[in-house]
């Protein structure tokens, strides 16, 4: 199942309707670019069926994509049948839904306009998991779930103690969503081993999720202490995927050599960490989630 984008809209201001404009940026964690309801929270994007308002234009009321206040109007998918957590992908962007459908407030310019308003009604919401740019035309489609669960960890004081946005996890997110990984829980610690060890083997132990990534705390710092938290709860060690991971790396910066980041198995669990850098994130995580998604069925009885 795949949808069409038919409208890429945007507003100035909330509560109004939104202008087609055909092409636009979308900021991960935000939204479209320029767009009023962009911002970090979790309606960062709406998602309106084309279908829908076709079924409303037969009253006989003209209306253009963006009319209700979607962003992404969509031909061929119907987003309500979709649950919370559904992620979709178009291109390199990754959607995540958030809500599904709204209260619409007694002030709303397009009720007025139109006489109804039917984004509270067959409407859904998006947080986005990463950004690209989108134009109608382009298709977007659901990302099948592949059945296995997972954990996230970041490991840094400075985000720990807010001084920094923790965009790894978003990075982490994003690529599991668009393979299909149904994220059970995420973490964010300071660099403490205590801490980050307890976390492991509690995810490993008790969540039982299948994949448990980290992220951070694998250089030379006194405070990266993740490979040290990770190993003393390591049951076996899975040196392959660590090794892999530096190997790709050392094609985008010979700084890769310096990662202490390391890979093992607790229980059913396959631990692995990766680097703190956003981009390390996507690049990393991108080479290997699909090799190791092999290794968690033989691990999990699904195959040998």
């Amino acid at each position: 199942m795949k949808g069409i984008i038919k409208a890429v809209c945007i507003s100035e201001k909330k509560g109004t309707a939104k202008k087609n404009i055909q092409e636009c940026n979308v900021i991960q964690d935000w939204g479209l670019e320029n767009d009023a309801h962009a911002g970090k929270w979790h309606r960062q994007v709406s998602l309106l069926s084309y279908e829908k308002v076709c079924k409303f234009k037969e009253n006989g009321i003209k209306i253009e994509g963006g009319a209700f206040g979607e962003n992404l109007l969509v031909e061929g998918l119907d987003f309500k049948s979709y649950p919370v957590g559904t992620a979709f992908t178009s291109g390199s962007i990754v959607l995540e839904i958030t809500q599904i459908g709204k209260e619409c407030h007694s002030e709303c310019a397009i009720r007025k306009q139109v006489g109804d308003c039917i984004m509270p009604r067959e409407g859904v919401f998006a947080r986005v998991l990463r950004g690209g740019v989108i134009k109608a035309g382009d298709e977007i489609l659901p990302v099948e779930k592949n059945g296995f669960t997972a954990a996230l960890i970041t490991a840094s004081d400075r985000s720990f103690r807010g001084e920094r946005e923790d965009k790894a996890t978003i990075a982490m997110r994003a690529v599991l969503k668009s393979e299909g990984y149904d994220v059970a829980e995420e973490i964010l610690l300071p660099d403490e081993e205590e801490e980050i060890y307890k976390a492991i083997v509690r995810l490993c132990d008790d969540k039982k999720v299948d994949l448990l990534l980290t992220s951070g705390g694998t250089g030379f710092s006194v405070r990266d202490v993740t490979p040290e938290a990770t190993m003393r709860a390591s049951e076996r060690n899975v040196p392959g995927i660590a090794e892999a991971i530096r190997a790709f790396s050392m094609k985008i910066t010979d700084r890769a050599m310096l990662s202490r980041g390391v890979s093992m198995i607790r229980g059913k669990t396959l631990v692995v960490n990766l680097p703190g850098s956003p981009k390390a994130v996507y690049e990393a995580l991108g080479f290997i989630v699909k090799p190791i998604q092999h290794g968690l069925e033989i691990l999990n009885g699904a195959t040998e």
